[in-house]
């Protein structure tokens, strides 16, 4: 990512992170307790505003995401199908990757999952994987992130945010830095999965799987 891009996502993430720490939390009661597995659609991921995100089609985004989705799975039953005594890891992007973070807005939340790869974590968790998120987040809203993830029915095993200094390095450093730092936990990362190409470079994984992100539309 060139210099002038890792600015502006800095600067986008503080906005937002100010943003989400004035605005009260919805109710848990708004919150999705669907069970692992579910097709059920989430009311506010049916309904995605147009105006929110213009310039990328919904229903088109949401099919090739599933297409990913459904070469990912088989790798991960595989790779857990011959485990053995490996402490075995997937790592998740958050925003546009395990949220639908364009298409709403910020003060309303919890924001809804993308219920595939929801679905692909749950699936992992239930085979023994442990499942951490790597966000370009900063810290500010730790708290609040790791509160969306659980509230959109995501198991959470890590999740690592940017520290200050981290905010002015470039995210594919920072990103690989942590996937390394789970590794160091004696975790074998069998996928890594996100929608930007700052998510998934860098190596420390086996598989990397990558979302559309449609030129940067969807950062």
């Amino acid at each position: 990512m060139h210099a002038g891009a890792t600015i502006q996502r800095t600067a986008a993430a503080l906005a937002a992170a100010f943003a989400l720490v004035a605005v009260p939390v919805t109710s848990a009661d708004a919150t999705e307790t669907a069970p692992a597995r579910t097709t059920a659609p989430v009311a506010a991921a049916a309904a995605a505003p147009a105006a929110l995100a213009a310039s990328v089609d919904y229903d088109v985004w949401r099919q090739e995401v599933a297409a990913v989705v459904a070469e990912a799975r088989p790798w991960i039953e595989s790779r857990t199908g011959s485990a053995g005594g490996e402490k075995q890891a997937i790592v998740l992007d958050i925003d546009n990757t395990a949220l639908e973070t364009h298409f709403h807005p910020f003060w309303e939340l919890p924001t809804p999952a993308v219920r595939d790869v929801r679905d692909l974590a749950r699936y992992a968790d239930t085979r023994g994987v442990a499942v951490f998120f790597v966000t370009a987040r900063p810290g500010i809203i730790h708290s609040l992130t790791d509160w969306n993830l659980k509230k959109a029915g995501y198991p959470v095993d890590g999740l690592y945010v940017r520290s200050l200094p981290d905010l002015f390095e470039e995210v594919s450093a920072y990103k690989t830095e942590q996937r390394a730092a789970i590794e160091a936990k004696g975790y074998k990362i069998i996928a890594n999965i996100g929608n930007n190409t700052t998510d998934i470079v860098g190596g420390h994984a086996e598989r990397t799987f990558k979302l559309p992100d449609y030129d940067g539309e969807l950062s």
